[in-house]
């Protein structure tokens, strides 16, 4: 009997990966105008099955849960209904994601995207959907939906749904209760590795369709409905009207005028970002820190100027990676990351160096699936992505790549590359489990987690110690701008409360040889976030029209520039001015923190609160 349950399950996981695969056919074979038009190859299309097969794996897993209690229900009971209620069960399913799949072929050409959240606020005005697709087009989409669904049934019917017979064995039932969950549960996960399975881990391609075809359609819908289920079609965190709050946030960066410090020798220089993970400025002695945790970064402060007013403005890596590379700031609830339909409208950095012919590179010694920040960092457009995979003889940790081994690496690669380049690599000693190679750990008189943390940061340091006297020793130094940055901030030995601007507060250091002499060693303390970054660059390098287009992002560098600096938590935001911060949540309704002066109290209140829901806003829209 056993055997015959498992047997029975085993049979309703196939049929719908099998049916995965066809139905990823299909949609290929819908686009096969654009696979031409973009000069994919048959190979790189046919890659999409295999990228896609671990998530289709997971999704199936999630599917055949109803199966599994039908069957032990069945083999408790032994009642005749099993055949039909997996019938009834799977049939409904089917209906479900063909019709997912062929409104996916019916919006990409106009939508460029899979379909998800956003999409289901259409179907509650069909006619709208009619009325704005080709009536030839239509029909075509319908006998599609008749065709795949037809076909499906047919082969579930045939071939995967069968009369089956138990004989009651309280102890077969047992184990196969016993049994079953725990490898259902890590299909579901995606595996044993520590992050659960997303839809970057289907990404694997510079051609959009490609990645989109990789991406199971039910395991996109699921994430992005319930990242979103709040929302649909209602902002949670509106306060004022819109054309209230656009004015107020006009007011905020109104600038008086442009004086900005030019600190570049050149306006094209090769841009090295380094992003350190975890980095909160408690590790930096000129900002407040102990001077025995960062040395080597205490020297590089000396060939730059460091930004030492700054702060994270989400407390994730994925948060802290769009506001890095475009500008974006984080918000309550989710990550734009998370949702590539949404994160691939975000202009980026990337895409400017691109366009003016600077050869683009990323390095991150861990798993892209992180955050989902795979398929962000694809849309940026790098010419080329190293991760973990790349370099399986490197030794490892936990997460992966010790940070010793991918900055060689990275200078390794950077000193065969063409110039002008923009490389970024992403840290990851500094993140738990703290497992780096290092013998001489410190005992620094605070808890396990905090003396580990400050190890892993000495470790870092170090590295980039190493790294940079490598450095100056290549051709391309002279002509370098190195940027190092803080994803988010990290709990510390000064245990501040997560509500206040000085748990969130960051480094940023610019630095190098095209520092002009003039300018090493400034300590600026504009106050800002890691977002203001691509402003204050772009204006050092002469591109100002192309700031405009992240318009969250300011000119740190410009003694005008407004101060503010926001901080989103999961239900509201900490907004912070020269004169004091508040941390509202707005589900609550309760200010964690607030030490503005009670004079200016509503005014600047008011202005979290527009910035808020305008940001929210703007992520909804995409």
């Amino acid at each position: 009997m056993f055997q015959k349950l498992i047997l029975s399950l085993l049979r309703q996981l196939l049929f719908w990966i099998l049916y995965f695969l066809f139905i990823r056919a299909f949609y290929l074979v819908y686009n096969l105008h654009e696979l031409r038009n973009d000069s994919i190859g048959f190979w790189e299309s046919m890659a999409s099955f295999i990228y896609g097969f671990r998530l289709d794996l997971a999704t199936a897993c999630y599917l055949i849960l109803i199966p599994f209690l039908l069957l032990l229900v069945q083999s408790l009971f032994k009642h005749p209904f099993l055949r039909l209620a997996l019938n009834i069960y799977s049939g409904f399913v089917l209906i479900i994601f063909t019709l997912l799949i062929t409104a996916e072929m019916g919006i990409y050409e106009e939508w460029k995207t899979k379909m998800h959240y956003k999409a289901l606020t259409y179907m509650t005005h069909p006619s709208e959907i009619y009325y704005t697709a080709k009536t030839s087009q239509f029909i075509i989409l319908w006998l599609i939906f008749f065709s795949i669904l037809f076909f499906s049934f047919w082969l579930y019917r045939k071939y995967f749904s069968q009369n089956i017979s138990f004989k009651r064995n309280a102890i077969s039932s047992l184990v196969f209760l016993i049994i079953c969950p725990p490898f259902i549960a890590l299909g579901m996960r995606g595996g044993i590795q520590e992050i659960p399975i997303i839809q970057s881990q289907s990404y694997y391609s510079k051609h959009n369709l490609l990645n989109l075809a990789a991406v199971n359609s039910g395991f996109n819908m699921y994430v992005s409905v319930i990242e979103n289920y709040r929302n649909v079609g209602k902002n949670p965190f509106k306060c004022y009207t819109t054309e209230e709050a656009e004015n107020t946030l006009s007011n905020i960066y109104k600038i008086e005028k442009d004086s900005s410090l030019q600190i570049l020798k050149t306006k094209r220089p090769n841009i090295v970002l380094i992003m350190w993970e975890s980095c909160s400025a408690t590790l930096i002695e000129s900002i407040g820190g102990r001077p025995d945790i960062t040395p080597a970064y205490h020297e590089l402060e000396n060939e730059g100027v460091l930004f030492n007013n700054i702060y994270s403005t989400g407390s994730r890596s994925e948060q802290g990676m769009a506001a890095i590379f475009a500008g974006f700031p984080a918000h309550p609830i989710s990550s734009i990351t998370i949702q590539p339909n949404k994160a691939n409208k975000l202009k980026t950095m990337t895409q400017t160096f691109d366009s003016l012919n600077y050869q683009t590179s990323f390095y991150f010694g861990g798993q892209l699936i992180y955050g989902n920040i795979k398929s962000f960092i694809i849309h940026n457009g790098f010419d080329k992505i190293k991760e973990v995979y790349d370099f399986p003889e490197f030794p490892k940790g936990k997460l992966g790549i010790h940070d010793e081994f991918m900055l060689n690496q990275q200078l390794r690669e950077l000193n065969d590359t063409k110039e002008p380049f923009f490389s970024a690599l992403f840290t990851l000693s500094t993140h738990s489990p703290y497992d780096m190679p290092m013998n001489d750990k410190k005992d620094w008189g605070y808890n396990d987690d905090i003396n580990n943390y400050l190890n892993s940061a000495l470790y870092t340091d170090r590295c980039l110690g190493d790294y940079f006297k490598e450095a100056k020793k290549q051709d391309w130094y002279k002509n370098t701008l190195f940027i190092i940055v803080s994803d988010h901030s990290h709990h510390s030995y000064p245990h501040d409360p997560y509500h206040s601007k000085e748990y969130h507060k960051i480094p940023m250091l610019f630095f190098g040889d095209v520092i002009k002499d003039e300018y090493k060693g400034l300590k600026w303390d504009k106050l800002g976030n890691q977002t203001d970054l691509i402003a204050t660059l772009f204006n050092q390098l002469d591109l100002d029209e192309e700031a405009k287009y992240f318009h969250w992002s300011k000119n740190l560098l410009n003694p005008y520039a407004p101060e503010f600096a926001s901080i989103a938590f999961e239900e509201g935001i900490g907004w912070v001015r020269p004169i004091g911060q508040f941390f509202y949540d707005s589900k609550l309704n309760h200010f964690h923190l607030n030490t503005l002066p009670s004079n200016l109290q509503d005014s600047i209140i008011k202005e979290g609160k527009t910035y808020l829901q305008l940001v929210f806003q703007e992520y909804m829209d995409y």
